[in-house]
């Protein structure tokens, strides 16, 4: 059976008060159901996040496009972001212009606008135009994670290696507090891809973005992915939603092979 789509985040169960009857077949009830009693959001959080304090991962899938799926023609990448049940919490989408989407590829530049399920803006990622080689230290990737949008929160920055893909996540001072450690990429379509979160001296990993592998049909004609971000349930706010938008950035730069269709030509 299918999940149902667009279902909001799971509330507390209205519960019946003692001595209560069930009310006659159209007989109008004389009160209304208990509500739940409202959430305990600590100081700090940014407005619309604040269901990321009850949990301890995200999943992260992105639409299939069947304009993209038949002829290649690069779309804005769409997301939905679920959680553990698969119910939907928010949603992303790219804003790009056509241009840059098919003659950048996924080099290009982007801003990702999430949504909760009132459809109210409440996260920015943004990305500016880099150079996605590692041969140019001082133009590696750089990603801003906004929340609410204005206000940055953090950075995920990305580190030079020769062979691995490493990232920083900085707060929004641009200090370092954690790294993202990836495996060898050149055997990514074995399997699922773990990239670790660690603290920013390295250690134990306390978190992982994992790319989940994908079926032959999806391989084939699009490449539309799905993610799991876990993190600390106790993790800040801030940093699972900087987790969040690394995983974008991880997306681009690795598993998106779309665009450039327009070159293809030449």
């Amino acid at each position: 059976m299918s999940e149902p789509e667009h279902q909001q985040p799971p509330i507390q169960p209205a519960i019946n008060q003692p001595g209560a009857v069930n009310p006659v077949p159209h007989q109008v009830q004389p009160y209304e159901a208990p509500l739940s009693p409202p959430m305990v959001v600590p100081v700090g959080v940014p407005r619309g996040l604040e269901y990321l304090t009850q949990i301890d991962q995200v999943l992260i899938h992105q639409k299939m496009e069947c304009i993209e799926m038949f002829t290649g023609f690069e779309t804005n990448n769409q997301y939905e972001i679920k959680n553990s049940l698969g119910q939907l919490i928010f949603q992303a989408k790219e804003k790009t212009d056509c241009c840059t989407r098919n003659c950048c590829g996924s080099a290009r530049r982007f801003q990702i606008r999430i949504k909760d399920y009132m459809n109210q803006e409440v996260m920015w990622v943004r990305r500016p135009y880099r150079c996605d080689s590692c041969c140019c230290p001082c133009c590696l990737q750089l990603l801003e994670v906004q929340a609410p949008p204005g206000t940055t929160i953090g950075y995920v920055k990305q580190n030079c290696h020769p062979f691995l893909p490493v990232f920083s996540i900085q707060g929004p001072d641009k200090k370092v507090l954690m790294k993202i450690r990836g495996p060898y990429l050149p055997c990514k379509c074995c399997g699922d891809i773990n990239f670790e979160v660690k603290g920013k001296k390295g250690g134990k990993p306390f978190g992982q973005v994992t790319k989940q592998r994908g079926g032959c049909i999806r391989k084939c004609f699009t490449d539309a992915t799905n993610y799991t971000v876990q993190f600390p349930k106790n993790m800040d706010v801030k940093m699972k939603a900087v987790l969040m938008g690394a995983c974008f950035l991880i997306d681009f730069m690795y598993f998106e092979k779309g665009g450039k269709c327009f070159l293809s030509f030449l």
